[in-house]
């Protein structure tokens, strides 16, 4: 049985399951998607759903509980109390459920793991993505320049985070 971590209106994020990752692997090679993240193993999907210091999460539509998406998030076990937001891949853009999930992702970090800071890396190009996290109050921290190489391209990634206080005063 699944475990609901957080639920909204429109949408549940749930802890993924062995049988999810090739839902997961498929989302994530869709060349709409692979621009934005890095692509990993079948078999680093399922270490990551073991390991402790990750929180692996698949994305429902309340409406017929179908996957629309999948969420990595890391640090759990950060003594510092900083949590990664590594990776978030929806499966049906601009009906909100991206915006949906990172206000859950807050929320859960923020009020469930107790977090700090909240923090993630977005590729340069993905200006979608970073209007996005500033909209929802994460500001940019700095940028690792030319840290990627995709294809035969260096990529940079911009690094923004929210506190803990950031959120609170936001009142969500």
């Amino acid at each position: 049985m699944y475990k609901v971590l957080e639920k909204s209106r429109l949408i549940s994020l749930r802890s993924t399951e062995a049988n999810d990752v090739d839902f997961v692997l498929k989302v994530e090679s869709n060349p709409e998607n692979s621009i934005y993240v890095g692509q990993w193993t079948k078999k680093q999907h399922l270490d990551a759903i073991l390991e402790g210091d990750i929180l692996h999460l698949i994305i429902e539509d309340n409406k017929d509980s179908r996957p629309i998406g999948y969420i990595i998030m890391a640090g759990l076990q950060n003594p510092n109390r900083n949590i990664e937001f590594r990776r978030i891949v929806i499966t049906e853009k601009g009906k909100g459920f991206g915006r949906e999930s990172l206000k859950l992702v807050k929320r859960l970090s923020f009020k469930g793991l107790k977090a700090h800071r909240l923090w993630l890396d977005v590729r340069e190009h993905n200006h979608r993505g970073q209007y996005l996290y500033k909209s929802e109050g994460f500001i940019q921290e700095g940028q690792l320049r030319e840290c990627i190489l995709n294809k035969d391209k260096f990529e940079s990634l911009i690094i923004m985070s929210i506190l803990e206080g950031e959120y609170l005063a936001r009142g969500e």
